[in-house]
């Protein structure tokens, strides 16, 4: 499973591709405002700290225009991912684009139909939105063994399943346990896989029994 943060703050993602953990980063118009800085700026401070795809969203609502946009966006960098909604004139765009040659994510994916259109339309990522579904009181995961069980089906599909608004660590161990290739989490979210009381329990353990050594290792 790989793993992308969903953030557009930059010392966040530098942090955190320190790592060796982070895979690539999704970002969109929300995250870019909540940054405060320019779009173009952003993205290309991101693909320089991060050698895997960094998705970068169309703004326009129309294909003639999200394709220019999505044009103009991919030159920033050769690991940018074009980021389009999930709308006829997104999905026209991504069949445009991919058969271009350039990466597409296609975002806020809501059902399975949506999905097989996706991948018909040549995505390389689709995003399926998780913790909405469990906002509204429906089960987010549940679309997710949809889509993966639909793509395990067509092996000529080659669009990824991203799981994409995630609440928390349990979001990401039930997408791997389905088999989901990529999910997005906020850095909050996966500085909380780290933790578990236990591990903190039995490294105080460890340290009190070696401090009474009176050793050092250097």
């Amino acid at each position: 499973m790989k793993f992308f943060v969903d953030t557009a703050d930059i010392a966040e993602i530098r942090e955190l591709a320190a790592t060796g953990l982070v895979d690539g980063v999704t970002t969109n118009p929300s995250l870019i405002a909540k940054s405060g800085r320019k779009f173009v700026e952003v993205i290309e401070e991101i693909c320089a700290v991060v050698a895997g795809p960094v998705s970068a969203e169309v703004t326009a609502l129309d294909h003639e225009k999200m394709l220019a946009e999505g044009r103009y966006l991919a030159r920033i960098a050769p690991n940018v991912t074009i980021k389009v909604p999930l709308t006829v004139d997104g999905l026209k765009t991504c069949k445009a684009l991919s058969d271009e040659g350039t990466p597409v994510n296609v975002t806020l994916c809501f059902s399975p139909a949506q999905a097989i259109l996706a991948a018909k339309a040549g995505a390389r990522f689709i995003s399926p939105f998780v913790g909405r579904f469990d906002d509204i009181g429906a089960r987010g995961m549940d679309l997710i063994e949809q889509i993966v069980e639909i793509y395990d089906n067509y092996p000529t599909f080659q669009t990824e399943v991203l799981v994409a608004s995630v609440r928390h660590p349990l979001h990401v161990v039930e997408a791997g346990r389905m088999g989901a290739d990529v999910v997005t989490v906020p850095p909050s979210v996966l500085r909380q896989m780290y933790q578990h009381p236990l591990t903190d329990k039995g490294l105080a353990a460890f340290m009190a029994d070696w401090e009474k050594t009176g050793q050092t290792v250097l």
